[in-house]
């Protein structure tokens, strides 16, 4: 029973591999097809990836069961999830098809792509290193999570493949823009914020949203996310405290 209980939140990060795959698949499958909803199907499978990615470690420190091979299990995911699987569906939904007739914005939408994979590995990687020695209340950079649910959202409110340049240029500026916040210095508050009265209303605004908007709910929630973060992060470097800025921890 003890060591069925520690395969339990492995357990849990396969699944949430086997959601990634499955993206990875429908992507493929539908490069050459465009249906729309199935890129929409491979976008929320990113969710549940996300979702199942946040399970496992819950139930392993519910569980007590938290260990260095689940660590380095769920970081292998976490590259193949929000960093491969992201960047291959962006580059079948918006270059694939569109890189028929300009095979120039094909190859340069497959490099942007590949620079949001690279980012969010490194990403990773600076966060292994760095646990321990960072306030656990921000992360560094944009969550490669974050980043892939960004990217998804896209794709949750628009399923219909671009059509114009423009199109595939604004998509490859998307792609290089998340990759930067990923790899950048800017704080990002996390789950570990203390709660106060307000984060009950925030709630219930979000979720009367997402009846009125729908699936545009999505891409709004990400502009206000990304935008919030880069204004606190303004207002931190002109001297405000009205929250509390991240402690610097001595190396």
């Amino acid at each position: 029973m003890a060591r069925a209980k520690y395969a339990l939140p492995s357990s849990v990060t396969l699944l949430s591999i086997a959601c990634g795959f499955g993206s990875i698949v429908i992507s493929v499958d539908n490069a050459a097809i465009g249906d729309p909803q199935a890129y929409r199907m491979a976008a929320i499978l990113l969710v549940l990836a996300g979702i199942f990615d946040a399970l496992d470690g819950f139930i392993a420190r519910a569980t007590n069961t938290t260990s260095e091979f689940g660590m380095q299990l769920d970081s292998i995911a976490d590259v193949m999830n929000f960093g491969c699987a992201p960047g291959l569906l962006m580059y079948s939904y918006g270059f694939a098809q569109l890189g028929q007739s300009h095979p120039t914005l094909l190859r340069a939408g497959g490099l942007a792509c590949f620079v949001f994979v690279a980012c969010g590995a490194l990403r990773l990687a600076r966060f292994n290193v760095n646990v321990g020695r960072t306030d656990p209340r921000y992360f560094v950079g944009m969550p490669i999570t974050a980043g892939a649910a960004c990217i998804a959202s896209v794709v949750v409110a628009w399923p219909d493949p671009l059509v114009n340049q423009l199109q595939g240029y604004l998509l490859m500026a998307l792609m290089v823009a998340v990759g930067a916040l990923m790899v950048s210095t800017l704080r990002f508050p996390s789950s570990k914020q203390p709660k106060n009265k307000y984060v009950f209303f925030a709630i219930i605004i979000n979720l009367g949203l997402l009846v009125w908007l729908q699936t545009k709910y999505f891409g709004l929630f990400f502009v206000f996310y990304v935008s919030a973060t880069l204004l606190l992060n303004i207002a931190w470097r002109q001297g405000w405290r009205g929250i509390a800025p991240p402690e610097v921890y001595d190396e």
